[in-house]
């Protein structure tokens, strides 16, 4: 098991023992999203796919919350936000826009990349080192601003 996903798990111990309700039903959600992928494709998640799809859960709660921002439904934007600030907890860092600046910069290097046919070839290099720590639409606005 990675060291994430056991550090999860314990959450939810925690979390169970001071009766944090939704705070159990948040890492419920995630564990049970492991498991999903897990039984589907038959293999145990490693700390980088955990954080994929820790990543990916964050961001759907975050266009969920702007979906009932634009709805008029705040009580609904709340809740997705809170789930938000707890997923986020399993998140690493965030990195500053220079720090993924430099990311991509060492990455066009390594690839020699000088234009935006060979964007997919530097992504491929920056998106493992920024995953979970940066919002990979920014990370592509990099890219492309660098090479374009």
């Amino acid at each position: 098991m990675s060291d994430l996903k056991k550090h999860i798990s314990d959450s939810l111990k925690t979390a169970m023992r001071a009766k944090e309700k939704q705070r159990v039903a948040v890492i419920r959600t995630i564990l049970s999203e492991f498991k999903k992928i897990e039984v589907d494709e038959r293999i145990e998640l490693d700390d980088a796919r955990v954080l994929a799809v820790l990543d990916k859960m964050n961001k759907q709660r975050k266009d969920s919350s702007q979906q009932f921002l634009d709805g008029g439904r705040e009580d609904l934007a709340q809740v997705e936000q809170e789930e938000m600030a707890i997923i986020s907890e399993f998140l690493p860092t965030a990195l500053t826009d220079d720090e993924v600046a430099e990311i991509v910069k060492a990455a066009i290097a390594e690839t020699g990349a000088n234009s935006m046919q060979q964007m997919g070839a530097v992504m491929a290099i920056v998106k493992p080192q920024v995953q979970g720590r940066a919002d990979m639409a920014q990370v592509s606005k990099q890219v492309k601003a660098q090479l374009g």
